[in-house]
């Protein structure tokens, strides 16, 4: 458990073109963690506080049209213990340098760092990922192998880790992925009671098929 006096903070990027389930997966699965911690001592302090992060605070249209309204830009944003960055459209933000600069100078004092899906590319692109194993959506493997030749990329597994960095497939796997943290920052019940308040059957195991 967070050995701390306040919550860790978890800060999900959100960008034009993210994929809303791959953002919102991770949200659910921290704050439901959160309220599941809660729920069995009333009186301790959360584990997660979470937000998103994004260029600006203005409102940012994810892939498939829904819109949300960040927490926090880039610029204000409080310290991250957990950096999650979500997949979906990327190109935009992989060519924008306040964004990967952003990514890149995060990343050297959070607990955990994250990617689901398309996510990875970001990680790669801000310098984060340099090398070791890593995934992503598997429409996405060869591409992530042919752009970032330096990084093992693996097929056939739920998510990977390397340390503190940790890489999944899209959305069912970021969820996969998420419960994995909270075993690992907190604990593994903690992580089995937010799966069946989720009723989402955690797959547990990133074993390669």
């Amino acid at each position: 458990m967070n050995a701390g006096h306040k919550p860790r903070h978890v800060a999900i990027l959100a960008f034009d073109g993210v994929e809303a389930l791959d953002l919102a997966g991770p949200y659910e699965v921290f704050t439901t963690a959160s309220r599941m911690a809660l729920r069995a001592a009333p009186d301790a302090v959360p584990p997660f506080e979470v937000s998103c992060v994004a260029r600006t605070r203005e409102a940012v249209q994810a892939r498939a049209g829904m819109t949300l309204l960040p927490t926090h830009a880039l610029a204000s944003c409080p310290p991250v213990d957990v950096l999650i960055v979500p997949g979906g459209v990327v190109d935009a933000a992989m060519h924008c340098p306040e964004t990967l600069a952003w990514i890149a100078s995060v990343h050297p004092t959070t607990v955990l760092t994250a990617s689901v899906c398309t996510g990875a590319f970001l990680l790669a692109e801000s310098g984060v990922l340099q090398s070791g194993p890593v995934t992503t959506h598997w429409e996405d493997l060869a591409d992530l192998a042919q752009r970032y030749p330096m990084l093992d990329v693996r097929s056939g597994q739920r998510w990977v880790e390397q340390g503190r960095l940790i890489t999944s497939g899209g959305i069912s796997a970021g969820i996969d992925m998420s419960l994995h943290m909270v075993a690992r920052l907190a604990d593994e019940a903690l992580a089995l009671r937010t799966a069946q308040q989720m009723e989402f059957q955690w797959t547990r195991n990133p074993t390669p098929r």
